[in-house]
């Protein structure tokens, strides 16, 4: 049990350090003041284009399909990576 713990532990820091360079590539921010609390709207500027390639790009890059209303919900980086690790 506490490997599983273990596995899905780093399982999810690779999915927050891929996301955190995606965002700074798109952003234009620096990789490290990215964080799971960090809000995508509010801290990083993204308007619904904005949004809209990051989608495009998280799909690609996870292989995981994310609906136009579900993205619409997810505020923070660690609400991204969560839904990303939950539907791989």
């Amino acid at each position: 049990m506490c490997r599983d713990r273990e596995f899905y532990g780093r399982m999810r820091f690779v999915v927050l350090e891929k996301l955190k360079m995606i965002l700074s590539n798109q952003f234009d921010v620096a990789e490290d003041s990215i964080t799971p609390e960090t809000n995508i709207q509010e801290d990083l500027g993204a308007d619904s284009l904005d949004v809209v390639d990051m989608l495009m790009s998280l799909e690609d890059e996870f292989d995981v399909e994310i609906p136009d209303e579900k993205i619409e919900k997810l505020r923070t980086v660690g609400e991204v990576v969560a839904y990303i690790e939950e539907n791989r």
